[in-house]
């Protein structure tokens, strides 16, 4: 693998240790078509990178908001570091240049897929921490995330509750919530819609709107913070 000097520019880094930064960059199915390529996949460090960048956040939204409920906390933290941003960060990084995968991998979209994108920054994130150290790994993660955060600051981050509710459920049920309009009330000029959100057939929530789309939005959020209450 070669150019690894200039993703060290880019994240500001220099690795004491640069195979973990090779790891970092290793997809499994590079290693299912090179089993002897001498280096493991990064889906060990996908897992703590995760766990780092729900803390360095969190820890940055208890100072920064002392005055926000666990709940709203909660919201905007998983808005923050939801799969959909970690892609864009990734992209921003250009990971996906330096990403080894296999050829099957490759040819069916995986360089460009968010889901790869994503995973591999949340390794990135690991492979800085076990390298330089948690200093190091949040003044890049508030660093990266700077925006975002300021966006908060600002009260101009929307909660996308549409967005929080499908990757709650493709982790806990492996399938995306399907919305449908139970009910149309009122004149035309003036129409409340009803919609479910549902999850094979188990209904999440109903929620209402002047609109089909704020009637999903409300489903979502109702859905969404139900499932957040009862996981406590």
């Amino acid at each position: 693998m070669s150019g690894l000097d200039d993703l060290e520019q880019k994240t500001g880094i220099k690795f004491n240790n640069i195979s973990l930064l090779r790891q970092a960059l290793t997809h499994k199915s590079y290693l299912n078509e090179n089993p002897s390529a001498g280096v493991d996949d990064n889906e060990r460090m996908e897992f703590l990178g995760d766990a780092l960048l729900d803390f360095v956040v969190a820890d940055r939204l208890y100072s920064d908001f002392p005055d926000l409920p666990e709940g709203k906390l909660t919201e905007i933290r998983i808005s923050l570091v939801r799969k959909e941003t970690l892609a864009e960060k990734a992209s921003q990084l250009s990971l996906s240049k330096y990403l080894l995968m296999g050829k099957g991998e490759e040819t069916t979209g995986g360089r460009k897929r968010p889901s790869n994108l994503a995973n591999t920054f949340e390794a990135l994130v690991a492979a800085i921490y076990l390298d330089q150290g948690l200093d190091q790994v949040r003044t890049f993660i508030l660093d990266i995330f700077q925006n975002e955060i300021s966006s908060v600051r600002a009260g101009d981050l929307a909660i996308n509750y549409k967005a929080l509710l499908q990757e709650l459920t493709q982790d806990e049920y492996r399938c995306l919530p399907e919305y449908e309009v139970v009910e149309a009330t009122g004149p035309d000029h003036d129409k409340i819609f009803y919609v479910s959100v549902s999850v094979g057939e188990a209904v999440l929530a109903i929620g209402s709107g002047k609109s089909k789309k704020t009637a999903e939005a409300e489903a979502a959020r109702l859905a969404y913070t139900k499932s957040i209450t009862r996981g406590k």
